[in-house]
């Protein structure tokens, strides 16, 4: 064969499953042989690096299945909040917080720093001095803004939308600075801060090459992040290579025409060397804590029977239309009713339903025991992120185990379940909800935490599937990837322990030796 471009020697092959290789050789970003020391000598050309690993373990690159890089950097800006923990914090940290343009911007704020009192903005306002201020809390779908940031965006009153979203009032009508879900938001948007190109381009770089230090080598985009994406992706690669593989998912939102769905249609595909458009996003509900998960039986504060599609007959019309052009689907179902509904979508296409294009359900935090088989049967991928565990209590005291009531917070997060009944089920972070370090997804998949800590964690075996084959099997990819295989993607992790036999908190701390994508070294120790 022609001398390869890179060779890896003296590795502990995982395939994922246990393989007696210890070289692999790589040649214009794809795998093309595994063999052994002996091998490689045979292998090496003039222009071959060869990396001895020392006994370090090789895995198909690891995939987060679920992630936000490129919105997350909007999502991301200004002081970080996530380790507040009460009122008091939070005004203290208000207090001293970095001014851009005079707004006080702020992201990762927990529900349960309010401890069950209504999200309102009188609670901040003496912190801030009448700044502007717009602080997203932790889940992505709502946000708190100050009275001088409503004021700059005209909000003055409640707001009519044609997706579940609302500009929270009080009983004279007047805004709280609750906006909870995305058009709420987005009422924002005008008059927020804005990252100059230059800077917005560098964070990607930064952000997907700290995700390269902790294994990572793709991720399955939630979004497509603004019609600029494409362009600033091009950019990066005009200068350099992306250190991640990024595959992007637009969204389809409420109110989508036919011809909105044929550009979404027309969007699959494009693509750049290692990135590419490949299924659209959908959202059949929005958070428990938000009160926007549509459930069954409503919260306990008589929230949650809603849909975040008025009509849920068209999200049904509008999948069956993608379907038909070969297109798969990822829809955001948090509530029991949600994945109920997503799941007689994919069904009501008969026959179809289990060939390609593949369709996956987003988050799936609490789901009933009569819908667990159903995934398998399907052919629907589960896809979780189980670092969304910590934002619970294993004493139920938080605010999704409050809303949810013992019954259905006794169903969270049922990664071992869905796994158990057949499901394919991909994992990932959700970053910037929570951290996208990969051995963290790892070992709590492994270990859950808060209101799941009692439910059974994966095995390691399963936990690593869930970032290689499973995720890949979730994308439609499993033929190009997830695997050590000749001819699979060059997409690959170097543990220096072995993740499927070590401790999950050892997992969680072991140093990453090398992460290797599209064939090109993204992070060597």
């Amino acid at each position: 064969m022609p001398a390869p471009d890179l060779i890896l020697v003296d590795a502990q092959l995982r395939t994922p499953d246990p393989s007696h290789h210890t070289a692999v050789a790589v040649r214009d970003g794809l795998i093309t042989a595994l063999g052994d020391s002996s091998d490689a000598r045979a292998w090496a050309g003039p222009g071959t690096e060869v990396v001895d690993l020392g006994g370090a373990t090789l895995t198909p690159g690891l995939t987060d299945a679920h992630s936000h890089p490129v919105w997350g950097l909007e999502m991301a800006s200004g002081t970080d909040l996530s380790a507040v923990t009460d009122l008091e914090g939070l005004r203290a940290a208000l207090r001293t917080a970095e001014r851009r343009e005079g707004w006080v911007l702020g992201f990762g704020l927990d529900h349960n720093v309010f401890a069950g009192r209504p999200v309102h903005r009188e609670l901040i306002e003496e912190a801030l001095g009448g700044a502007p201020a717009f602080l997203r809390l932790y889940d992505g779908h709502s946000a708190l803004a100050s009275g001088a940031a409503l004021a700059a965006a005209g909000i003055d009153g409640p707001r009519a939308f044609v997706q579940r979203s609302e500009v929270v009032c009080d009983a004279d009508g007047r805004p709280t600075g609750h906006l909870n879900e995305h058009a709420a938001m987005d009422l924002m948007s005008a008059v927020l801060p804005r990252q100059p190109a230059a800077e917005r381009r560098a964070r990607l770089v930064r952000l997907l090459s700290d995700m390269a230090a902790t294994g990572l080598t793709g991720a399955h985009v939630m979004d497509l992040g603004g019609h600029d994406v494409p362009g600033l992706l091009d950019a990066v690669e005009a200068e350099g290579e992306l250190p991640v593989r990024l595959r992007l998912a637009p969204w389809c939102m409420p109110g989508a025409t036919a011809g909105d769905l044929d550009e979404l249609v027309r969007l699959q595909g494009r693509a750049g060397r290692l990135w590419r458009v490949g299924g659209v996003k959908f959202f059949m509900d929005g958070t428990v804590e938000g009160g926007t998960a549509w459930l069954e039986h409503a919260d306990c504060h008589g929230q949650g029977t809603d849909a975040f599609w008025p009509d849920p007959a068209a999200y049904t019309a509008a999948v069956h239309r993608l379907h038909r052009a070969g297109v798969g689907t990822a829809t955001h179902a948090i509530g029991d009713a949600a994945v109920r509904h997503v799941l007689d979508t994919v069904e009501a296409l008969g026959p179809a339903a289990t060939t390609d294009p593949r369709h996956r359900i987003e988050h799936i935090e609490t789901v009933p025991d009569d819908q667990l088989g159903r995934f398998a049967a399907l052919g629907v991928a589960a896809s979780m992120q189980p670092p969304h565990t910590a934002y619970t209590r294993a004493d139920r005291t938080d605010e999704w185990s409050r809303r949810l009531g013992d019954t259905r917070a006794a169903r969270a997060w049922r990664c071992r379940d869905l796994r158990d009944a057949g499901a394919t089920l991909a994992l990932g972070s959700d970053w910037p909800i929570a951290h996208h370090d990969a051995r963290q997804v790892l070992a709590t998949a492994r270990s859950p935490r808060g209101a799941a800590s009692s439910r059974p964690g994966l095995t390691p075996l399963m936990a690593l599937e869930g970032m290689t084959t499973h995720a890949a099997r979730a994308a439609g990819e499993d033929h190009l990837t997830g695997r050590l295989a000749p001819g699979h993607r060059a997409d690959l992790t170097a543990f220096t322990l072995d993740p499927t036999k070590a401790p999950a908190d050892e997992t969680t701390e072991a140093p990453i030796r090398l992460t290797v994508t599209g064939g090109r070294i993204t992070h060597l120790a």
